[in-house]
């Protein structure tokens, strides 16, 4: 490692304003005695070494992290080889499977946490370890608020799933097998051995799921050494990487190199266009829109279309493709993505990242696209993968990713040679996931093949979190008829791993009283792609009665609080368009930078 320069040097650490200040004696005494009591050493904490935070994310609560109690002791190897100490210390645990009812409640409440962690203890710099879907952006608008040197380091997927000779992907094989169980084709004990065999490892997601995308776009955006996201959790490279981001992170403190230095406009604009490229999440442009706030850049949910839309599908991944995350690494990952963009000029190569070095000088000499895991920009597996943003009276926004249109919904949606790209339906609306369980296979309801699926008062504040809901599947009956999807509309989110072309994320959801909340079954309802419109079929004459009658009952129905967060929650937090933050939260910006050191606590 380079030595520090010699103004570097003498430059005064945070954690020396905790440790090491004889103009305080009384103050010094205070905080360094009880750092002594587990084994540290007075002369550790006033040598003058910078103190790396890692911000550990793994629990028993929390599997699709937990490899990260591992992985830390390598983080802890870097750091001291490089002249560190570490610190380590838990943050808030969110996991996606796990938590009730939404991990996106917590994603927020991690965030919050953490930035009391950066900005009052004695840390230079940190470590932010990721992996399941919101620990990385919760630990990104952390880092970004206080904006002390930080680098994240991902957990990697789970080794590839297989079940008969077939590679079962996370999340995907849940939404495909679910399918299969309503039409009869498996019982309820082959349902669970088939999913139960996509998670045959430690790690994240195999499939591009939003951790797998998330963590790409960390990288993307140049906050994790270049090949960080993709390597498999079990691979002897995650452990290689983990040492060398502890070094890294020193490194980043001697060189004060800030997040605020690295997420610049050009950096969101990249990892735009990896998301299009590797077929990401409809949960990114939430996490990035927040990101983006947090740190002070400008971007909006129309340059996810703007800046993405055009962009191909290069990587074969589930659920828009065939792989997993094995093949994702062995093809190259998100350097091998980055490399081919470049060579189309799609890509900032000026953008700066963690190790130092542009985007460009890192993917420069990664391997070249193999075609088949990974192709070419000109032989892409979709042209125009990116997102659409519709709008209309039923929302101010939503989107829709368009790399997952399969062949059957194209034919029987979006092919009608007198209105391409555009269909008509009779809405079926459903008050949440509870109401859609209970009716959707309700005959009743009538239910064709001509009809749209709506789910609301699953947003932010309606759920409260945003529930990743919208991808609903057909009745039975229909299923058995060989129809497998129906357009889907709704205020809530789908997870990363499902391959349905849903209309989601609608802002302003029906609990803020969007358009949602006006709808009624049996409305017709059209969407235009070409457009970008998506409208109920009523006169405003009916729309203004409608509001005029929804204001008069109190607005749009939901659930009651059910734990203090929650209300605390609902009270604060925005729209999924702007990144369904915590809205006073986007005022503070560069605490670190502004303010320094907080008061004492004596």
């Amino acid at each position: 490692m380079d030595k520090p320069t010699t103004g570097a040097a003498r430059r005064q650490l945070r954690s020396a304003q905790w440790f090491n200040d004889p103009h305080n004696p009384g103050m010094t005494a205070l905080y360094l005695e009880r750092y002594l009591n587990y084994g540290l050493t007075r002369a550790e904490l006033q040598s003058g070494k910078p103190i790396i935070g890692i911000a550990q994310t793994g629990s028993d609560l929390s599997p699709c992290n937990r490899h990260h109690l591992e992985l830390a002791h390598r983080v802890r190897e870097g750091i001291r080889s490089a002249g560190g100490l570490a610190m380590e210390f838990p943050v808030h645990p969110i996991q996606e499977t796990g938590k009730r009812p939404t991990a996106a409640l917590d994603r927020n409440l991690a965030y919050l946490g953490l930035v009391e962690v950066l900005f009052g203890y004695p840390l230079d710099g940190v470590v932010l370890t990721t992996g399941c879907d919101k620990t990385t952006p919760a630990c990104l608008m952390a880092a970004a608020t206080v904006n002390i040197p930080a680098i994240v380091l991902s957990g990697g997927p789970m080794l590839n799933g297989w079940h008969n000779g077939e590679r079962t992907g996370s999340g995907t094989v849940v939404w495909k097998s679910r399918e299969r169980l309503a039409a009869g084709e498996i019982d309820y004990d082959e349902f669970m051995q088939i999913v139960a065999s996509s998670a045959p490892s430690v790690g994240h997601c195999n499939t591009m799921g939003t951790a797998s995308t998330m963590n790409s776009l960390a990288e993307a955006l140049g906050m994790s050494l270049p090949g960080c996201a993709a390597i498999p959790a079990p691979y002897r490279e995650r452990g290689q990487i983990a040492y060398d981001t502890g070094v890294r992170a020193v490194e980043m403190v001697w060189e004060d190199l800030k997040p605020s230095d690295i997420l610049t406009r050009e950096a969101f604009e990249n990892a735009i266009v990896v998301n299009s490229a590797i077929g990401g999440s409809t949960n990114a442009p939430i996490h990035l829109n927040a990101l983006a706030r947090h740190i002070g850049v400008e971007l909006s949910i129309d340059d996810w279309e703007r800046v993405g839309h055009k962009i191909p599908l290069l990587v074969n991944l589930q659920p828009a493709g065939a792989y997993l995350g094995e093949e994702y690494h062995r093809a190259g990952g998100v350097p091998t993505v980055t490399r081919e963009l470049m060579k189309h000029g799609k890509i900032h190569e000026g953008a700066l990242t963690v190790n130092g070095k542009t985007m460009g000088e890192n993917c420069a000499t990664a391997a070249v696209p193999d075609g088949d895991v990974i192709h070419t920009y000109e032989t892409p597996l979709v042209h125009d993968a990116g997102f659409l943003v519709l709008r209309g009276n039923l929302f101010d926004s939503a989107i829709m990713k368009t790399s997952v249109i399969s062949l059957e919904f194209r034919e029987r949606y979006l092919s009608d040679p007198k209105s391409p790209n555009a269909f008509e339906g009779r809405a079926i609306v459903f008050e949440g996931p509870e109401d859609y369980h209970h009716r959707i296979d309700d005959e009743s309801l009538g239910i064709d093949e001509h009809c749209i699926l709506f789910i609301r008062g699953t947003g932010p504040i309606g759920y409260p979190g945003g529930a990743e809901v919208v991808n609903m599947q057909p009745p039975a009956a229909l299923i058995k008829r060989g129809i497998h999807s129906l357009p889907c509309i709704g205020d809530g989110r789908q997870s990363g791993t499902s391959g349905s072309p849903s209309i989601l994320n609608a802002t302003p959801e029906a609990a803020a009283n969007g358009g949602l909340a006006l709808l009624k079954t049996g409305d017709r309802v059209r969407i235009d792609l070409n457009k970008g419109s998506a409208d109920i079929l009523i006169s405003d004459d009916e729309l203004k009665q409608r509001r005029t009658q929804l204001e008069a009952a109190g607005g749009f129905a939901f659930p009651r609080h059910q734990t203090p967060w929650q209300e605390l929650y609902r009270a604060t937090v925005g729209q999924h368009a702007t990144g369904a933050c915590l809205e006073l939260a986007t005022r503070y910006q560069d605490i670190a930078g502004t303010i320094g050191v907080s008061r004492h606590n004596h």
